[in-house]
């Protein structure tokens, strides 16, 4: 039988190790290692986040029963002291560098989304990530409590987080959006935390699709109504134009509103957009799918590293979770070339059961039983 590597040594031939060295020269400040290494960093915490280790002291100790291995991985074994201080002063940007390179990888592997029509579709949402303001104390939320925002554009063409922004608990969702540049023609889909008349003019100015949800308080007259199939839960399918006295100057074009009602919860819902060109129920569909970054933000925050955090510096957290969400994109990139009706749940199970064992990556993600020397060969192609 062929020889293979562990589990976790084919996941790390993902990151070539020239990319991540030529990053981290770019992303370099203070003294030089001498034995540690920002590669040793990179393999310790992307360990501890497929292995879902907790602490620092459980993190050191699970690499270091593993330490005959650690040569094979070119990584060094780390103290807590040597971890803590790595993670602390060296520039977490090395790892948001990194996440933008996997990002590249990913998404010319990516199956589309569903829907006939070809624009890029992307949810944009935050989710806050909770701290103790007397243990983090720069991440200043409110008069008691700390707290971190997770900004993300999730490109439907393979549910990859495409836009990625870490900012304070205090920093307003459309704060985030207005600064996003999203490719021409595209379809953005919006909750009304991103409810701005003058970014819907920008957009549209930009060639940029978006549904949302109308404010109930809106002022606005319907310029024409076209007629809807109510046997699809349709009940409006209207031109519009807003009259409020500011709204009007901010926002002089006309919209589309749409009213549907959901036939399984009955919940009735009354969308707003710039496209005319779509059929209303697939605007109505269109809005459905922005759960997908809903599930994205509950998958991560159960499966990966981002909740609690091993350093207090904001260096430290945010070098944790830029990791975490590098991670991520490794598992997706496995998921999408084992091209197995496999969740990503599933892939990160088998993962952490195996990560050290010595047997191909795909044919434990297959089930091929462990005498099986047929697929004892194949290798991880990088793309």
């Amino acid at each position: 039988m062929a020889h293979c590597n562990t589990i976790f040594s084919q996941i790390l031939k993902l990151v070539p190790r020239h990319e991540f060295e030529t990053l981290a020269n770019q992303h370099h400040s203070g003294r030089s290692f001498r034995t540690a290494s920002r590669w040793s960093q990179f393999v310790t915490l992307a360990m501890a986040q497929l292995s879902g280790r907790n602490s620092l002291r459980d993190i050191v100790e699970n690499m270091s029963a593993q330490a005959h291995r650690l040569y094979h991985l070119g990584s060094a074994k780390l103290t807590r002291s040597n971890l803590s201080r790595i993670n602390e002063d060296k520039p977490y940007t090395l790892y948001e560098a990194l996440f933008g390179k996997l990002l590249a990888r990913c998404q010319g592997m990516a199956p589309g989304h569903n829907f006939r029509f070809k624009n890029p579709l992307y949810s944009l949402d935050a989710s806050t990530i909770d701290l103790c303001l007397s243990v983090f104390p720069w991440a200043d939320f409110r008069s008691t409590k700390g707290a971190i925002k997770l900004h993300v554009g999730l490109n439907h063409k393979g549910y990859l987080p495409e836009f990625v922004t870490v900012t304070t608990g205090k920093t307003a969702d459309i704060t985030v959006g207005r600064t996003l540049e999203f490719p021409q023609g595209s379809m953005v889909i919006i909750d009304r935390g991103y409810n701005d008349t003058a970014w819907f003019n920008q957009l549209t100015e930009k060639g940029i699709f978006f549904v949302t949800r109308i404010k109930s308080d809106a002022k606005y007259r319907v310029v024409c109504r076209r007629e809807v199939l109510k046997n699809k839960g349709l009940s409006c399918d209207q031109t519009i134009e807003f009259t409020g006295i500011q709204t009007a100057k901010k926002c002089p074009i006309q919209l589309r509103r749409i009213g549907y009602r959901d036939p399984e919860t009955g919940k009735h819902y009354v969308f707003l957009t710039n496209n005319f060109k779509l059929a209303a129920k697939t605007i109505a569909d269109i809005y459905k799918a922005r759960w997908q970054i809903e599930l994205f933000f509950k998958w991560i925050k159960q499966n990966l590293k981002i909740k609690s955090f091993i350093g207090t510096s904001k260096n430290a957290v945010m070098t944790q979770i830029w990791i975490a969400l590098c991670v991520y994109l490794l598992l997706a990139f496995i998921k999408f070339q084992s091209k197995l009706n496999k969740s990503m749940q599933q892939i990160l199970r088998l993962l952490q059961l195996n990560l050290f064992e010595k047997r191909d990556l795909f044919a434990l993600l297959r089930g091929d039983p462990l005498h099986d020397k047929r697929y004892s060969t194949h290798q991880l192609v990088l793309v």
